[in-house]
């Protein structure tokens, strides 16, 4: 098993589709690369809250998480999107484990505002069980739930599922993190895609509105991994084998 693992962000608009996805996932298991997987699953969520005819409302791109939010988030993505995501991944041919940021502790975070409600920011990762399981030959499936410390009982808290890919792709020292989008990568200013990009001209991309709409947060994401020294690539997940593929498609994204 190759020690440096690859860790793939599955994008709640990805999820549900009929690609190839779970049959990469199982095949770079097969072959010594057993990747870790952290998922989204927005979409679902609000269905479910819309069916419980609870609001949902976003500031900055995060999904307000109060009272009557929080359990619903929760059971969708550590319950429902987690174990199809897993049940998927197993029936492919591989062994996946799903849990969430709060099982063994693995993900600690403070509160990020007030005005967020129980949305975490994270401050630390503990990945014990994430590296135990992929020394098992195992795929730890993470969904974006964790913890903020406290007592009785720690605080349970929704996460944005980008920004727990690249913590956890810094704790565990992975070799890159690939967020598997609906799109085929950053266009640049001649509207085609750019193969690579460093932080500075992303940030100045965003600045003058080439990158734009949903690629800012996509592109945020994929400059958090990288500051935090792990190169990152958006990958059109739409794409046959686009896990598996050399032929350069997407853009990577490096400090």
């Amino acid at each position: 098993m190759t020690s440096k693992p690859t860790l793939i962000k599955i994008g709640g608009s990805t999820l549900g589709s009929t690609d190839t996805t779970f049959e990469d996932i199982a095949a770079m298991a097969k072959a010594g690369n057993v990747p870790v997987v952290v998922h989204g699953g927005g979409a679902e969520a609000s269905r479910w809250l819309d069916a419980m005819q609870i609001p949902s409302r976003f500031e900055r791109g995060l999904r307000v998480t109060d009272e009557k939010v929080l359990p619903v988030v929760v059971a969708v993505f550590a319950g429902l999107v987690n174990k199809r995501i897993v049940a998927a991944i197993n029936a492919a041919g591989a062994r996946a484990v799903g849990f969430s940021g709060a099982d063994g502790r693995l993900l600690e975070c403070t509160l990020a505002g007030p005005e967020f409600g129980f949305v975490g920011e994270p401050n630390a990762v503990h990945p014990e069980a994430v590296i135990a399981l992929r020394a098992a030959g195992i795929i730890p499936v993470v969904s974006p739930i964790g913890f903020v410390p406290g007592s009785p009982a720690d605080q349970l808290v929704n996460v944005n599922a980008d920004t727990v890919a690249g913590s956890i792709a810094a704790a565990i020292g992975a070799e890159s993190v690939l967020f598997l989008t609906d799109v085929e990568g950053v266009r640049g200013p001649q509207g085609v895609v750019v193969p690579a990009l460093d932080a500075a001209t992303a940030r100045a991309y965003i600045a003058d509105g080439t990158i734009a709409g949903g690629m800012i947060p996509k592109v945020e994401a994929c400059l958090h991994a990288a500051a935090l020294g792990v190169p990152a690539t958006i990958l059109d997940g739409r794409l046959a084998h686009a896990l598996l593929g050399k032929d350069g498609s997407g853009t990577r994204i490096t400090a």
